[in-house]
């Protein structure tokens, strides 16, 4: 199994951010996807999935982020806007049986 994020970076406040996802050495189609993210100095933190065509947000998420699959091509995205400072954190993809990838890095600052 391999997950692999990208699209990580640095963004002013209120600016966005499309994170991506491809992964690969499972049955994607049915798999839970989801996006974790992991603040410096806290835990881990769920943000959002997706599973069998629905999708789950975190409150603090709902309105600003997206997340959307494409089975075809096995891979999940998350479309983050109106970004805050309290959004920097390395940002996971990660399989429903708790399979992860190396993260990408979302600094939000001025």
């Amino acid at each position: 199994m391999q997950l692999v994020e990208s699209g990580g970076g640095l963004v002013q406040p209120g600016g966005s951010l499309r994170l991506f996802c491809a992964a690969s050495g499972f049955i994607f189609e049915t798999a839970v996807m989801n996006w974790v993210r992991q603040a410096p100095g806290k835990g881990p933190e769920w943000i959002s999935g997706s599973a069998l065509g629905r999708t789950f947000y975190r409150d603090s998420g709902k309105g600003r982020f997206t997340i959307s699959r494409d089975n075809s091509k096995n891979t999940v995205d998350l479309q983050m806007n109106s970004l805050k400072p309290e959004d920097t954190a390395v940002y996971y993809c990660v399989q429903g049986a708790g399979f992860w990838g190396q993260g990408t890095q979302v600094t939000v600052s001025s």
